[in-house]
């Protein structure tokens, strides 16, 4: 499978949204989300909910900059930024089952329970708008 795949300019587009996006989401664990990021941690993780967050902020912040960066590997940034949607997926169940209010907005179980179905489309664009998936379905060609 091909690491890089020529894509549209839509897709460049969205891969920067979700790129500035992870950015932020990082930077947000390291310092003013710290807290809310905690709830999203299980009880059954057997580290510090702290070091989780600080952890999986950094792994945001690096896979946001590569996505962004790293042109000649786009497709294998895809596949790993996939990959740690859906690692982090257990934490937003556990939110939702654990009724743990964050961020201002996930105060309800309705509310949390409604961004467990937006993992599945961060999913999609990360592997659409990297060319991941269209270099995934050439290689079984």
């Amino acid at each position: 499978m091909k690491n890089y795949i020529e894509t549209t300019t839509l897709q460049n587009i969205f891969r920067i949204l979700l790129s500035v996006f992870m950015i932020y989401a990082g930077f947000s664990h390291l310092s003013f989300n710290r807290v809310d990021f905690q709830a999203q941690v299980p009880d059954w993780v057997p580290l510090s909910k702290d070091l989780v967050v600080i952890l999986s902020g950094i792994v945001e912040m690096i896979l946001g900059l590569a996505l962004l960066f790293w042109k000649n590997q786009r497709v294998n940034v895809g596949w790993f930024l996939a990959i740690f949607f859906v690692l982090i997926f257990p934490g937003n169940i556990a939110q939702y089952v654990d009724g743990k209010d964050a961020f201002g907005v996930l105060d309800s179980d309705r509310a949390r329970l409604i961004r467990l179905f937006f993992q599945p489309v961060l999913i999609a664009w990360v592997l659409w708008s990297t060319g991941a998936w269209t270099a995934w379905r050439s290689s079984k060609k």
